[in-house]
């Protein structure tokens, strides 16, 4: 058997990592096994619709190297892939109506203000179990009513006796009581199929085999498979996938404006950081790799192997990681994304090839390129600082010897006219070594002169380079004067 896996988000708003997990999984567990992929649009909430969000999706799955199979945008042999669509042909009603000539779905009629009546509290929360009011009404009057315009909706209708019990990859058999499955509402009084019931036709219409999806959905596969059994459709296998929390172990939310692809990504994290990054919130290969392209994930990707327990969206790992990504990045690309935040933060510097030479220094450096203006600010300007910042244990500098060094170092770098890296860096040897100095001894000063910073992404003959003689000349003299010299 072919194996189909489908990602079916509403368009509600942007992407959050959760639906980005199960969209990905989906997409590990098609492609691994050669099967197929398919994005379907679930869009019967109509109060929750975005106008824009079916782009989003679209747009970040693109992004995320998510290519689907079949879909509302490229077609298939089963769609229409979007749930709006299907409803005009009638689909989801007809499903509805075999139910109830089988007896396991009915006409309900129940006003809001007898629904109220029947909430109670359970555990702190408002709970409403219908009770099975509107089954008792006679199939030819209930029909009657629904031809006179009386609104209405259609409920399963589920046992109160015995229990319902499923298998899932990861949680094993589950059982649960039949007396804590609601009659959940299959058609909606606007005629619209709720998300639960339009979600399990679509999926045995479209072939599904596997299902992924988040843990918080395990209550509801019962009343899901029950669907299934009343239609005498095979129940696809389920994959529930674990809770994603923050660092303070709280659910990560997309209604309460927590993380989002399309965020994640203006924040400067790579597309193919974040798919590695997300394919690893609570799934591990066999070699405990973290560094993965797509298709090292398709290759090694086991479903089997998805934790049970919650996994933590840990910010700094997220970073390190998109760290690693930007130094093994080609160098070309890597200067792509960082000039703007380059040329931003040192408007003087106008040479496109001390700009390139600058992107060299902070690749290996930084983990976002927001990190890059303040790591080189002071190529444009020479930042006030506190010549406590001459001090260095290590180094064995201080003070005084700071400023003796840097007044012997004016004279020397004065006669010197070749201020390219390789030149002055020999140039500078040799003259240490005359001295019979230590290099930090040296350098250290030297690069605070220049700087202005405890730490700086290069060396001192490479700021040398940068800011070429006359500007690094004056800036050892104010080096100087601050150091209490003449």
């Amino acid at each position: 058997m072919k194996i189909r896996t489908r990602y079916a988000p509403s368009p509600t708003g942007k992407m959050h990592v959760g639906n980005l997990r199960t969209a990905l999984y989906a997409y590990l567990i098609a492609r691994h096994e050669d099967g197929d992929f398919l994005l379907r649009i679930e869009d019967t909430d109509q109060e929750r619709f975005v106008e824009g969000a079916t782009e989003i999706i679209y747009r970040t799955m693109k992004q995320a190297g998510l290519v689907h199979d079949e879909g509302p945008d490229i077609g298939g042999p089963v769609g229409p892939y979007v749930q709006s669509e299907r409803v005009k042909s009638g689909l989801y009603l007809d499903y509805a109506r075999q139910l109830i000539d089988r007896g396991e779905a009915y006409y309900c009629f129940c006003s809001q203000e007898r629904l109220d009546g029947l909430k109670q509290v359970i555990d702190g929360k408002e709970v409403m179990m219908y009770d099975k009011h509107c089954l008792s009404i006679p199939r030819e009057e209930a029909e009657a009513r629904v031809r006179a315009g009386e609104p209405y909706v259609i409920r399963q209708n589920n046992p109160k006796e015995g229990s319902t019990s499923f298998t899932d990859v990861l949680y094993g058999e589950i059982e649960v009581d039949n007396s804590e499955l609601d009659d959940m509402i299959l058609i909606k009084s606007d005629g619209y199929p709720t998300y639960n019931f339009a979600n399990v036709v679509d999926d045995h219409l479209m072939g599904i085999t596997h299902v992924v999806r988040g843990n918080e959905y395990i209550s509801s596969t019962p009343k899901y498979n029950r669907l299934y059994q009343a239609f005498g459709w095979e129940v696809p296998q389920y994959i529930h996938c674990p809770l994603i929390t923050d660092s303070e172990h709280k659910k990560l939310s997309k209604r309460s404006g927590d993380t989002s692809f399309e965020d994640l990504v203006e924040h400067g994290y790579l597309p193919e950081t974040v798919v590695n990054f997300v394919a690893l919130l609570g799934w591990s290969p066999e070699d405990n790799r973290e560094i993965m392209s797509l298709t090292d994930l398709v290759d090694c990707f086991d479903y089997h192997r998805i934790s049970r327990s919650p996994a933590v969206f840990d910010y700094q790992k997220l970073s390190w990681m998109n760290g690693e990504y930007l130094k093994a990045m080609e160098p070309e690309r890597f200067a792509e994304i960082a000039m703007p935040f380059i040329k931003k933060a040192l408007p003087s510097i106008t040479d496109a090839d001390a700009l390139k030479k600058i992107a060299l220094m902070v690749q290996s450096r930084v983990e976002l390129p927001q990190q890059i203006p303040d790591m080189i600010a002071f190529f444009d300007h020479l930042p006030d600082y506190d010549p406590a910042l001459y001090c260095h244990k290590k180094m064995k500098t201080d003070e005084a010897t700071s400023l003796s060094v840097l007044k012997e170092l004016l004279p020397f770098l004065e006669r010197e006219d070749d201020y390219t890296n390789d030149a002055i860096y020999q140039a500078l040897s040799g003259w240490i070594g005359e001295h019979g100095y230590k290099n930090g001894y040296v350098l250290w000063p030297l690069r605070i002169a220049l700087s202005g910073m405890a730490t700086t992404p290069c060396g001192a003959t490479e700021i040398l380079e940068i800011l070429g003689k006359e500007e690094s000349l004056s800036r050892i003299r104010k080096g100087v004067a601050l150091l209490g010299g003449s």
